[in-house]
């Protein structure tokens, strides 16, 4: 009998443009099968820091929190250059002008959350962070529930619809702080499936993001049906800008990116890091 693995990943573009060929069989990963769960990012950092996935998409300031339980895969995550988190606001106004004012966040474990923090700690602000789903943010910026917000994924190409303004690119803010591409979300699997484990699974998803990039037509109709109502010039530009050479291979410029960003998140939330292995060795 074949073993079963959880895994979950968001049902946004580039997670089921990578993901496809899994999801769909296309992609083997004998001798296990898939259990697969779509859900929010948020929900997902929540699934693994309770250990509820094998193999999970995670924002990598969550990654601080479990690295004692998981690795993270070099394939399959979401970083680069350009494509970071913006924060906006129904009006123009700078960083300053947040000081005591309603923001909402995707989730207080995204990556998100963790590049407004840090700017905000720059800035020396404090503001009052508002919990939301991700699809929530830029509704409530745009009737004055919360005078800005941190927006992610599509938000970033159809914010000024909306009427809403920039405030700055957390992404291009990031890269000006580090020098590093920034490191949004990453593949973890659980340290006690071995590493012959991580790597088939690793190889696996190469494969489908392959298969993908050779035969999007056939990976349209499951990245359509997840992306809702979601525009297919919008689609299109989401997987453009969030499916890179980093997600085939996280490399070593990006494994920098990480571990920075992990070394940030666990100075910034008062924990300490594991002295294990980041990602999988190949």
């Amino acid at each position: 009998m074949s073993k079963i693995l959880k895994m979950g990943y968001s049902p946004c573009p580039n997670d089921t443009f990578i993901f496809h060929a899994l999801a769909s069989g296309a992609v083997a990963v004998d001798p296990f099968k898939l259990d697969i769960t779509l859900a929010d990012v948020e929900e997902l950092n929540s699934h693994a820091r309770a250990g509820h996935m094998d193999i999970c998409k995670v924002s990598v300031h969550a990654a601080a929190h479990i690295m004692n339980d998981y690795v993270l895969l070099r394939a399959g995550g979401a970083m680069g250059r350009g494509v970071g988190p913006l924060l906006l606001t129904s009006a123009p106004c700078t960083i300053k002008d947040l000081d005591g004012k309603r923001v909402a966040i995707p989730g207080r474990n995204t990556t998100a959350n963790l590049l407004f923090s840090l700017m905000c700690r720059e800035a020396e602000i404090e503001v009052e962070v508002v919990e939301m789903v991700f699809d929530q943010i830029m509704p409530a910026i745009a009737d004055n529930t919360v005078q800005a917000g941190v927006v992610i994924h599509e938000g970033r190409f159809t914010y000024q619809g909306l009427g809403l303004s920039k405030i700055v690119d957390l992404g291009k803010w990031w890269e000006d702080f580090s020098g590093l591409p920034i490191p949004l979300g990453a593949i973890a699997i659980k340290r006690s499936l071995g590493s012959e484990t991580a790597a088939l699974i690793n190889a696996a998803i190469r494969k489908s993001i392959t298969l993908s990039y050779v035969d999007t037509e056939t990976a349209w109709s499951y990245i359509k049906e997840n992306a809702q109502e979601m525009d297919d010039d919008v689609i299109k530009e989401h997987i453009d800008t969030f499916v890179t050479d980093y997600s085939m291979n996280v490399g070593d410029e990006g494994e920098q990116a990480v571990s920075r960003l992990l070394h940030e998140a666990a100075l910034l939330d008062g924990i300490d890091l594991p002295e294990l292995d980041i990602f999988i060795t190949e």
